[in-house]
């Protein structure tokens, strides 16, 4: 067993005192200890921890909340380890996690990211995420949520890894340029996952590396911050990203969505997301580099589209979880389980 690992964790933080030294102390008891933990205090008032005297733990403070991609950019290149672990302030992992993902990814250089099995901290028996899953339809989700943990036992590749608690090959991040700033928070991720996909880069899942997660503590899944970045940042991930091909069937998908969301919840936000986005396409347009990702769920029709979330254990887990006003400091970027597209 080694005791140190390559590796520099980064974890940005906006308000997060609550949880933070939790989250702390459970990277003080790995059994592989990193090289160096950076915290990025994006904004708002520095917290007041006693961090594990043993952790080797840097703190950097921004003026003003950046976003999540923009901390995490700056963590990465803060450090030096071959290896960077991006872990939410709101995300608890077990003993093994680092000293788990890290054997994995040693498995092969292709290998350019390794998603870990996120849990609900309050149901730790449910998953959270299993690494992220897209469709034709650039509907990405949280791969086996609200499954039985027993359920997700088996290493797989899957499309991406949830920044809320991954491990990045650094070559791979300075290869692909991290993580797109502009994104500000959700879907940078995916966003990051696809272009990976594209160049080559693969993706593992790794069950061992488990990793207790409040989930959207900073947000709150349903908030309409939440639902007007989702929908802008959709689509710019789509016009950087998915094949011409696809664009019909990802606007089909997507209106049926949106209207949806209008006429059962009342909710514009996500229709007010999506015209943001139209209105500052033009860089992403110019960027364009589309490609079709390697590893890619099966298209459902979208009236099924939900069943790949809604279990009988989600509503459950999702009970439980805290839903506290703010901006999200952590990557829950995939769509809300009562979205459509």
């Amino acid at each position: 067993m080694r005791t140190s690992a390559p590796v520099s964790v980064v974890i940005p933080t906006w308000r997060g005192a609550e949880w933070l030294p939790r989250c702390l102390e459970a990277l003080s008891r790995q059994t592989c200890r990193p090289w160096e933990v950076v915290l990025i205090q994006n904004g708002g008032p520095a917290p007041e921890i006693s961090p594990p005297p043993d952790l080797p733990l840097r703190f950097h403070r921004n003026p003003i909340n950046l976003g999540f991609a923009a901390a995490v950019n700056q963590g990465i290149q803060m450090t030096r380890a071959p290896y960077v672990a991006v872990l939410n302030d709101d995300a608890f992992p077990e003993p093994e996690w680092l000293e788990s993902l890290l054997e994995a990814m040693e498995a092969g250089p292709e290998i350019g990211s390794c998603a870990s099995l996120m849990v609900f901290a309050h149901r730790p028996d449910i998953v959270q995420s299993a690494g992220i899953a897209i469709d034709r339809a650039a509907i990405a989700w949280d791969r086996l949520r609200g499954h039985p943990v027993v359920q997700a036992q088996a290493p797989a590749e899957v499309f991406g890894a949830s920044a809320g608690a991954a491990l990045y090959r650094r070559a791979m991040l300075e290869a692909l340029g991290g993580f797109d700033e502009r994104f500000f928070a959700y879907l940078e991720d995916v966003d990051l996952a696809w272009r990976a996909q594209i160049a080559g880069w693969r993706c593992i899942y790794v069950p061992r590396a488990r990793v207790h997660h409040l989930t959207s503590a900073s947000l709150g899944e349903g908030a309409p911050l939440h639902r007007f970045l989702l929908g802008r940042n959709k689509v710019w991930l789509v016009v950087k990203n998915a094949p011409a091909v696809d664009l019909p069937l990802i606007a089909l998908y997507d209106l049926l969505g949106v209207t949806y969301a209008l006429l059962r919840r009342g909710d514009r936000w996500a229709l007010r997301g999506r015209l943001a986005g139209l209105r500052g396409i033009r860089p992403f347009l110019a960027e364009r580099r589309p490609g079709s990702p390697r590893v890619i769920a099966p298209l459902v029709p979208p009236w099924q589209v939900s069943q790949r979330w809604m279990h009988p254990w989600t509503s459950q887990a999702r009970s439980t979880c805290p839903r506290i006003l703010g901006v999200d400091s952590g990557r829950h970027g995939r769509r809300p389980p009562d979205a459509l597209g």
